[in-house]
């Protein structure tokens, strides 16, 4: 599969299943306290997607080798990396929850996710959470005509391994467009000038996933979709969905209740 350029029709398909795919998560952010449980998450998200007029995404979806996903969004809890599946588990304080949601509005794919922090959580877990969203603005922030996929992944693994942490290898940021996966894939860790050139039109999420320990990860076996630090240390992971513009980047998953860019975006 080739990478995908979007006219500006696309564009604008892109910019409002962004939007509502990030919606959901403002809708679900109130709930997110010590006591609910991720699959009640999953069905507040649920709720609001029929409100919306959009589909998830995740729901039943089956790469090969995979099981169905039985779910509508992954909620990803302290050591979990990535797509943990909703269960009757209540959170409890102290605890991280990576929330990630992926809609489809009119054929047109919208893909985000957060963290959020469950009641007063440690220092070293609220330092993980905001350094990982900075580093994936730091690959944000690279987005532009005629710079490589390896700056980006540069950026955002200096930052990273400069904090003391470790950039998860084995899942990377993907192309989006009508399609839930598209080329190109984006790693977030590699070297300057390498990979694809970054043209007008191209549309991607950069989402790093960080751990507090070491890079490895580990299936967890028993549902065939859970991912896991190999040393049970903490990860969390943010994920934006950009275009390239003519003169740089656009986020797409932007709504009314997105955390602010770090200050260094706008200074």
């Amino acid at each position: 599969m080739s990478i995908t350029y979007k006219d500006a029709d696309g564009i604008q398909g892109m910019r409002v299943a962004g939007r509502l795919a990030s919606e959901v998560l403002d809708y679900i952010t109130p709930h997110i306290k010590p006591g609910i449980t991720t699959r009640e998450i999953d069905r507040l998200a649920a709720e609001c997607m029929k409100k919306q007029g959009t589909t998830s995404a995740t729901l039943g979806y089956q790469p090969a080798g995979y099981p169905p996903y039985p779910a509508s969004l992954c909620t990803s809890v302290n050591h979990v990396v990535c797509h943990g599946i909703p269960n009757d588990k209540p959170l409890k304080k102290g605890d991280i929850v990576n929330v990630d949601v992926t809609v489809i509005k009119d054929g047109w794919f919208g893909d985000t996710s957060r963290m959020f922090l469950v009641g007063e959580v440690s220092i070293a877990a609220k330092r993980l959470c905001a350094l990982t969203y900075e580093a994936m603005w730091h690959g944000i922030m690279n987005v532009k005509p005629g710079i490589h996929l390896g700056d980006i992944g540069f950026a955002i693994q200096k930052f990273a391994e400069s904090n003391g942490f470790s950039v998860v290898r084995e899942f990377c940021g993907h192309g989006i467009g009508r399609n839930f996966h598209e080329e190109p894939q984006v790693l977030h860790y590699g070297k300057p000038g390498t990979l694809e050139e970054l043209r007008p039109g191209m549309t991607f999420t950069i989402e790093p996933m960080i751990n507090a320990g070491r890079k490895d990860v580990k299936e967890l076996g028993s549902d065939g979709w859970t991912i896991v630090t190999k040393d049970h240390s903490l990860s969390a992971q943010w994920e934006h969905t950009v275009l390239v513009t003519e003169s740089g980047y656009e986020v797409l998953t932007l709504s009314a209740g997105s955390p602010p860019p770090p200050p260094f975006v706008n200074a």
